[in-house]
């Protein structure tokens, strides 16, 4: 073999590593970016805006919010009773509690079952709500599949991958 085939051939290997490193390192920072909800254009902002205030207008004049009153008696925190983050506890507010993997997640789960978005935790009324945000593996209360918005009462486990959480008074 002459030399110059020899160092083609080492070029062309040096390129191929190079093509390997570089779809590997892509391929980590795809995995592990925070996959938010998708941005909406100004325009699609304002359309929704639009749509909302002949509704709100309807409605009459705008009463200044009320602050919700806690519910005697109800939760006050959220505790993961089983898995990595075992005795975490988050105080319940009004805010709703995003949990998965991502790091802009209230309680963020080191848990390979978990999806980045993976459930949340929301009050409406005087009732706190689960919902599924459409994860790989699933969230159950007990053996069933959580599809849609569930009421959950206190003292019910939520699992999310490895995970079990519950509400708490």
């Amino acid at each position: 073999m002459d030399e110059l085939t020899f160092t083609l051939l080492r070029l062309g290997y040096l390129v191929l590593l190079w093509v390997f490193v570089l779809t590997a390192v892509a391929v980590l920072r795809r995995d592990l970016a925070a996959r938010g909800a998708p941005k909406q254009s100004r325009a699609e902002r304002r359309r929704a805006e639009e749509a909302a205030a002949p509704a709100a207008a309807a409605a009459g004049p705008a009463a200044p919010a009320a602050p919700a009153k806690k519910q005697r008696g109800g939760p006050t925190r959220l505790v993961v009773t089983a898995g990595p983050l075992t005795g975490t506890t988050l105080p319940l507010s009004t805010a709703s509690i995003l949990i998965g993997r991502a790091p802009g997640c209230t309680l963020v789960l080191d848990d390979d079952y978990s999806s980045s978005r993976h459930a949340r935790i929301f009050p409406q009324g005087n009732q706190w709500f689960v919902e599924d945000l459409g994860s790989t593996n699933g969230t159950f209360m007990g053996d069933t599949k959580v599809a849609g918005p569930i009421p959950l009462a206190p003292g019910v486990g939520v699992q999310i991958g490895r995970s079990v959480v519950e509400l708490q008074g």
